[in-house]
Formats: structure tokens, C-alpha cells, sequence
């Protein structure tokens, strides 16, 4: 297995780790966040598990399939978290449509959107760094 999908695998692992975040009786806080800093819904469980299905088929399916899914996903991700920390609302559950700009402190933007800045960022990373691996 080369990097790319080796990559593409560890991010299945990763994101369908997060779409089972609400589901284990010790992960979220009475009121329902996660790690006591932001509150995952049914869209968002949905979204992490799409995402990790198209992780597993991507790694599933060769180097050229997770190439595509790293560069197309650090984008739609790390530009998520680019908006989410400039407004307080994302894109990819229409929190920038049901919500709009949000005036909340940059210390919850900030840890509210770093790991779709991580993850995104790190899947573009991957996708430039082992390019070579999908030829």
C-alpha cells in the first residue's frame, strides 16, 4: 500500500472516529458538547461519516483515487475551517446559512475550527508531498 493510500485510510479511521463522537456515553458533556467545546448534530455526524466513507473507497480504490480524494477533501475542509474562524460559522453543515457571522470569542473559533484547518491542511499536504505515489 503506498502513501496515498495509506493516508486515505488513516483519514476513513479518523473521520469515522468523529461520526461516532455523539454515540459514546463519555465523549459528550451533559449538554451535548464534545470535549465541553462544540456541539457535533445529526448533519455533522452525517458529514464525518460521507467523509469517511469516501476515505475508505478512495483507499480502496488506488493511489490516483486517493490523490483525488486528499486534494479534493484538505480543500472543502480546510476552507470550511478558514470560514468558520473568520465568522463563527462553517459551510459544510449551512451553519454560514442558518446562523450567518457569528460573534463569538477567537478562542472558540479558533478550537471550534482546528481540526477541519488540521485535517484539510493536512490532506492537501499529503496529496502535494506523495503526488508522485499516484503514477
Amino acid at each position: 500500500m503506498n502513501r496515498l493510500r495509506l493516508t486515505s485510510t488513516l483519514y476513513f479511521l479518523i473521520l469515522l472516529a468523529v461520526a461516532l463522537l455523539n454515540y459514546l456515553p463519555f465523549i459528550p458533556t451533559p449538554e451535548g458538547k464534545v470535549f465541553g467545546i462544540f456541539a457535533l448534530d445529526i448533519y455533522d455526524d452525517a458529514l464525518h461519516l460521507a467523509s469517511a466513507l469516501w476515505a475508505g473507497a478512495s483507499s480502496l480504490a488506488g493511489a490516483r483515487a486517493s490523490k483525488f480524494f486528499l486534494r479534493s477533501f484538505g480543500i472543502l475542509y480546510f476552507a470550511d475551517g478558514a470560514l468558520g474562524l473568520a465568522t463563527g460559522s462553517g459551510y459544510l453543515d449551512l451553519g454560514i446559512v442558518h446562523y450567518g457571522v457569528q460573534d463569538l470569542p477567537l478562542t472558540f473559533k479558533i478550537l471550534a475550527n482546528l481540526p477541519h484547518l488540521t485535517l484539510g491542511g493536512g490532506a492537501i499536504a499529503a496529496s502535494v508531498m506523495f503526488s508522485r505515489d499516484a503514477r
